[in-house]
C-alpha cells in the first residue's frame, strides 16, 4: 500500500517548484505606449487620403514659391509681341516658354503662373500667421480672465466682426497709393482676426475648467505658466483647424481684390492680376484666364482639404 503522506508531500513540492528550463514562463506582452491627442491625430492623418493629396500639393506650391526658376527659365515680365496671344498654346512642349501660350503683351503664361505663386502663397501664409497670433492672444486673455476684460475684448471683436471682410479691405486698400504684397497682408489681417478670437475664447473657457488647471493653481503656478504651459497647448486644436481652412480663403480674397483692381498691381505678379487681364481677351484667348483660375482653385482647394482632414483628426466625435 503506498504511503499517503509521502505522496501528498511530493505533490506539494511539484506544485511550488519553479518551472523547468524546458517549459519557460510565458512573457508579458508589451503594452502599447499611450499616445496624446496630437499623436492620435498624426496616425489618423497619415491614413487619410485627403490629407496626403493636399499635403503633396501644398509642399509642391511651397517649393515653387521658394524656387520658381527650377520650373521655368522664361522671364514673367519680358514681353515679345512676336508671340501673339491668339496663337495656340504648345501643349506638347511641357515646361517650355510657350507651353500654356502667351498673354496680350507677349509674356509667357506659364512663367507668370509659376512666378505668381509666390505672391499668393506669401499673402495667405503671412495673413494666417498674423491673425492667429493676434486673435489667439486676445481670445486667450478674454477667455481666461473673463469679467471686464472679456467684455471689452468681446465688444471690440463684435465691432470688427460686423464689418464686411472684402468691403472693409477695399476701403483700407484705397488709402494706399502703392499696393504691395505687405500692404495687402496688412489690409486682410486688419479685419481677419475676429474668427480666431472667438474660437480661442471658447476653447480657453472650456479648458480652464479642467482638473489639471485647478491642480496647477493649487500648487502655486503663476498665470503665465498656466496660460502657456497648460491652457494654450490644449486650446490650440480648434484654432489650427480654423486657421488652416481660412488660409485658402485669404488667398482667394487676395485674388478677388487684385481682380477688382484694388489688390496687388503691376509690376507685382499675381494670379488675380492675370485673371483680371485675361477677362479682356476672354472671347479670343481663353487660356490667359483659364490657367491662373485653375491654379488658384487648386491652391484654395488644397488648403481647405488640409483643414478638413485636420479637423476630422482632432475631433474625437468624428472618428
Amino acid at each position: 500500500m503506498p504511503d499517503v503522506t509521502k505522496t501528498a508531500a511530493a505533490a506539494v513540492e511539484d506544485a511550488i517548484a519553479p518551472p523547468s528550463a524546458a517549459a519557460p514562463a510565458p512573457q508579458k506582452q508589451k503594452s502599447d505606449k499611450a499616445r496624446s491627442l496630437w499623436g492620435d491625430a498624426w496616425v489618423d492623418l497619415r491614413r487619410n487620403p485627403y490629407f496626403v493629396v493636399s499635403a503633396v500639393l501644398i509642399v509642391a506650391l511651397l517649393v515653387i514659391t521658394a524656387f520658381p526658376t527650377w520650373f521655368t527659365g522664361a522671364s514673367p515680365t519680358a514681353g515679345d509681341l512676336v508671340n501673339h496671344y491668339l496663337g495656340k498654346p504648345e501643349l506638347g512642349k511641357i515646361g517650355s516658354e510657350g507651353w500654356l501660350g502667351y498673354d496680350g503683351q507677349g509674356r509667357s503664361v506659364y512663367a507668370r503662373l509659376i512666378h505668381g505663386t509666390r505672391a499668393s502663397v506669401i499673402v495667405g501664409i503671412c495673413v494666417t500667421l498674423i491673425v492667429t497670433v493676434i486673435g489667439g492672444i486676445m481670445g486667450m486673455l478674454a477667455g481666461y480672465f473673463g469679467g471686464v476684460l472679456d467684455a471689452i475684448l468681446s465688444r471690440i471683436t463684435d465691432i470688427f466682426f460686423g464689418i464686411p471682410f472684402l468691403l472693409g479691405a477695399m476701403v483700407v486698400l484705397q488709402s494706399f497709393t502703392e499696393r504691395t504684397v505687405w500692404v495687402v497682408v496688412f489690409a486682410l489681417a486688419f479685419l481677419g482676426w475676429t474668427q480666431i478670437t472667438r474660437v480661442m475664447r471658447g476653447a480657453v473657457i472650456t479648458v480652464k475648467q479642467s482638473d489639471y488647471v485647478h491642480a496647477a493653481k493649487a500648487l502655486g503656478a503663476g498665470t503665465t505658466r498656466i496660460l502657456f504651459r497648460h491652457i494654450l497647448p490644449n486650446a490650440m486644436a480648434p484654432v489650427i483647424v480654423v486657421a488652416t481652412i481660412a488660409l485658402g480663403g485669404y488667398i482667394s480674397a487676395e485674388a478677388t481684390l487684385s481682380y477688382l483692381g484694388l489688390g496687388l498691381s503691376a509690376p507685382t505678379i499675381s494670379w488675380g492680376v492675370d485673371v483680371s487681364a485675361g477677362v479682356q481677351q476672354i472671347r479670343t484667348a481663353q487660356h490667359i484666364l483659364l490657367y491662373p483660375s485653375i491654379m488658384l482653385s487648386i491652391t484654395v482647394l488644397a488648403f481647405i482639404m488640409l483643414g478638413e482632414a485636420v479637423r476630422n483628426a482632432l475631433d474625437p466625435k468624428l472618428r
